[in-house]
């Protein structure tokens, strides 16, 4: 049985009639059936995630008929009953009506963060005015909440997944550095993990710059190397010399692959596959090597993607080494799959050595 999709499960019918609830206690000026109205003519329940949230925003705004201040402040109250993706509606009523009202509005996303996360609704204000913002966002890197300290990272990511862009931080991002200079170091892990996935970002533009910083932090401690490795990631799939060379993986040109087979040979939809190869390693010195496994997938309407997965990271001795593994073909609610042609590739340090091409049957 599939997951639920988070589409199901947040901006439910019993979220809405909760957030009618308190909105009703608290102001006798909120609009109910303006709200429910708004809500059904604009499709809550068909839409996706991030539709819904805008959807609850607009309605939101349409129901609460009074200056944004004063709006603000009701749902100021309200909101700490909430929390998850429910809760991130209140940071988008920020950033979709709040830039008029700067200082009011950016303590309200550092107020509202902690309950969701206010990185989708600061993006707005980035883009209004960078250099004021990143001065505020500075600060949060000094907060004495994890979840403030985070947004200061994460609200700055120049390709935050779901979110508004900010051409200006993926043209030149030097701005963020300060920022996550503040907090690589920081005792929450989950700090650190948006430090990494901010780098990993800037990577996609400006590999020299993070590949530079990241050899200037590499040796400082155990955690720092960790969140280095994460924010490489990118880096070190495609190959990259500079961050192979940094965590000490091998020349993938001592490295042969052979006998690359697949079981069964002819697999369909929703079966699981056994795979397998032999690793030569032709030096005489112990090579440390990343080997992954990259997929293209066919798509609906024939298309293709690609997606690398990863088999095993270690230090292989000189002479042949057998490695087996199992693939999956079921659907996921991330990965669905269609039939086709289909490819295995083994990848040697982001190197492509051997490649097997099979058909995937409907199931």
């Amino acid at each position: 049985m599939e997951n639920p999709k988070l589409k199901d499960i947040y901006f439910s019918r019993e979220f809405v009639e909760k957030l009618i609830d308190r909105l009703s206690s608290e102001t006798g000026e909120f609009k109910t059936a303006c709200f429910v109205d708004c809500l059904e003519k604009e499709g809550l329940a068909e839409g996706e995630l991030k539709e819904k949230m805008s959807v609850t925003t607009r309605c939101l705004h349409r129901a609460l008929p009074m200056p944004y201040p004063q709006a603000l402040e009701v749902l100021r109250k309200v909101a700490p009953l909430f929390s998850g993706f429910n809760a991130m509606v209140f940071p988008d009523f920020v950033g979709t009506y709040g830039l008029e009202h700067w200082e009011l509005s950016v303590e309200a996303l550092r107020e509202f963060t902690s309950l969701c996360s206010s990185e989708y609704g600061v993006r707005p204000f980035l883009n209004q005015d960078l250099d004021r913002m990143m001065v505020s966002m500075q600060a949060w890197a000094l907060d004495a909440d994890e979840h403030v300290r985070r947004l200061a990272s994460e609200g700055c990511r120049p390709r935050l997944p779901w979110a508004p862009g900010v051409p200006a931080l993926k043209k030149d991002p030097r701005s963020i550095l300060p920022i996550l200079e503040q907090l690589k170091n920081d005792p929450s892990e989950y700090v650190r993990r948006s430090v990494a996935n901010n780098l990993n970002d800037i990577s996609k533009d400006h590999p020299d710059l993070v590949l530079h910083l990241c050899r200037q932090w590499f040796g400082e401690g155990e955690e720092t190397d960790q969140l280095i490795k994460h924010a490489l990631r990118t880096l070190l799939k495609s190959g990259n010399t500079g961050a192979m060379r940094l965590f000490g993986f091998g020349n993938p040109e001592e490295v042969c692959i052979t006998n690359l087979i697949l079981f069964p040979p002819a697999p369909a939809i929703g079966d699981t596959v056994e795979y397998s190869f032999d690793l030569d390693v032709e030096g005489k010195e112990t090579l440390k090597l990343r080997l992954e496994l990259l997929v293209r997938f066919v798509r609906k309407g024939g298309k293709t993607s690609q997606k690398v997965f990863q088999i095993r990271e270690g230090s292989f001795e000189s002479g042949n080494h057998t490695i087996r593994r199992s693939f999956s073909f079921r659907d996921f609610s991330t990965r669905k799959h269609y039939p086709g042609e289909h490819n295995f590739t083994i990848l040697v340090n982001g190197v492509k050595k051997k490649q097997l091409t099979f058909d995937l049957a409907a199931q």
